[in-house]
């Protein structure tokens, strides 16, 4: 197995959901880099929760390197209402996908789990330390249970196989590809498409969940997969490593900036009745940073980029 460093760029990457938001940011940025060789199936292709059809793609594909991208994932009432599934398709995935991979004999591997994983009151900003020190946040549990057997099943790998796996953390992330979906969207994307249709309706006020007050880091996906291409060619540790900007922004000061974002100048109504979820979630980036990487794209400048592909793409 092939410790870090320079990927052939003519090696097989097999990207695990590279249809979604991660999963197609991180096609687009290996290909931009000279990967000629960069696959994946749609769920319609290949359902990741099925382990045989999975130890048979692989054995098909037999890639070098595999980027674990996919899951199930939602914003607080999907998580809330759904956990079970959450909980099952995710371990689901994972287990099949880290299996097969070793089994076939995949050199390099990034799993991608979610700042989520970290209790809901850890010390801010969250170092990777924090990991299994408290209780999560009740309104995603399920799913952080779920990426952080993820993370456990990676260290095991490692430890009993000598592989050189590895798993990353990222902050909230947004951009192109997003899920727009009124019911299963995350805060960002739910508040672009809110925002747009108050706009075109000629709504005067917008609601938006909770008060307003948590603090939330966000990163574009373009900035997240460039992180995945170099961790995987300069970083090989068991312990995780966080993915952020650094940088925390209130869910009130988000809502005015993608209400200025869309053109929305009506009022914002914070319904104090649904939940807020974590109080602060904010990544300690420190070791990141350490290894030369930070995010390049500013938060305004992203939401302007989301916003256009969203009127291209979803809209319309």
């Amino acid at each position: 197995m092939s410790a870090p460093g320079r990927l052939d760029r003519d090696a097989r990457v097999y990207v695990a959901g590279h249809r979604g938001l991660v999963g197609s940011a991180v096609v687009r940025h290996l290909r931009d880099e000279g990967f000629n060789d960069v696959v994946g199936r749609s769920s319609t292709e290949l359902d990741l929760r099925e382990r045989d059809a999975v130890f048979a793609l692989l054995e098909e594909v037999r890639p070098s390197v595999l980027i674990l991208a996919a899951a199930r994932v939602g914003g607080i009432l999907a998580n809330s209402t759904y956990p079970a599934e959450f909980l099952s398709d995710n371990l689901r995935i994972q287990v099949n996908v880290l299996d097969a991979a070793r089994a076939i004999g995949v050199s390099r591997l990034l799993f991608l789990g979610s700042s989520c994983i970290y209790p809901r009151l850890a010390p801010q900003p969250i170092h990777e330390d924090s990991l299994l020190t408290g209780a999560l946040e009740p309104t995603n549990d399920a799913y952080a249970i779920a990426k952080i057997a993820g993370i456990m099943h990676v260290q095991a790998l490692r430890r009993e196989y000598g592989l050189h796996y590895i798993s990353a953390m990222p902050t909230n992330l947004y951009g192109p590809n997003d899920n727009f979906d009124e019911n299963t969207s995350h805060v960002l994307p739910a508040m672009i498409r809110r925002f747009a249709a108050a706009r075109a309706s000629g709504a005067s006020r917008v609601t938006i969940w909770g008060s307003g007050a948590p603090l939330r880091e966000f990163m574009h996906v373009d900035d997240v997969a460039r992180a995945c291409l170099f961790l995987l060619e300069n970083y090989d540790d068991a312990q995780t490593i966080n993915v952020g900007t650094g940088f925390e922004v209130s869910i009130r000061e988000l809502a005015a900036i993608v209400a200025d974002t869309v053109g929305f100048t009506g009022e914002l109504d914070f319904d104090h009745t649904k939940p807020d979820g974590t109080p602060r979630k904010l990544l300690d980036v420190s070791r990141l940073s350490a290894l030369g990487w930070t995010a390049r794209i500013g938060l305004e400048k992203g939401i302007e980029d989301t916003y256009a592909w969203y009127r291209a793409n979803v809209a319309s």
